[in-house]
């Protein structure tokens, strides 16, 4: 939670906690910053309007440095550019202030949400990584030409190689990336084009 009004900090910490959130508190952004927490499932609620950095700076600071927990924004100035601009940059909600608990922990609720899933998307992109170092030069160049769609003669004339070599090293490309279908190895190659 970060609020330069101390009586809504602790307000929010008391209907956060009593829902069994943890929740740390900051006066504004630039102490968030020097003491960013370690947590992997997290979320940041953020006032918009605060001395020095602004919460709209803070999310774009975040940004900038691929720190991707999601955002809530509560504003007792709310506007609609400003409210707006943190929806495109990415905020899962923006609530005005008063707000009722069941907002406030709705959006919570799908700010943690979407924070398990960046997780378990981290997750298997890291594997799916890992996997891909595994092959070999030469199981790469098979692999990068296969997800193009060439077939295995095509491949063969490419690489300089006989069929029968990039039959096998398109069965250990397979094995290795643990792919069960040449479907599901292009969309392998375009997740890790996306990475």
């Amino acid at each position: 939670v970060i609020d330069d009004d101390d009586a809504m900090r602790r307000a929010l910490e008391r209907q956060l906690v009593t829902e069994g959130y943890r929740v740390l508190l900051f006066a504004n952004a630039h102490a968030f910053l020097d003491q960013a927490p370690q947590a992997e499932v997290a979320c940041i609620l953020s006032d918009v309007r605060m001395p020095g950095l602004s919460g709209l700076d803070l999310q774009a600071t975040l940004a900038q440095a691929k720190i991707t927990w999601p955002m809530v924004f509560i504003s007792g100035h709310a506007d609609v550019p400003t409210s707006v601009q943190a929806m495109k940059a990415g905020a899962v909600a923006f609530l005005a202030k008063p707000f009722a608990k069941a907002e406030l922990l709705a959006a919570v609720g799908d700010a943690l949400a979407r924070s398990r899933q960046q997780v378990q998307h981290n997750e298997q992109l890291s594997g799916l990584r890992q996997r891909h170092r595994s092959l070999t030069a030469r199981e790469a160049e098979v692999f990068a030409l296969v997800v193009q769609g060439l077939l295995n003669k095509l491949v063969a004339d490419r690489l300089g190689i006989a069929e029968r070599t990039v039959k096998i090293h398109r069965a250990r490309v397979m094995e290795k990336m643990q792919a069960g279908s040449l479907a599901e190895l292009v969309r392998m190659a375009q997740k890790l084009g996306e990475a």
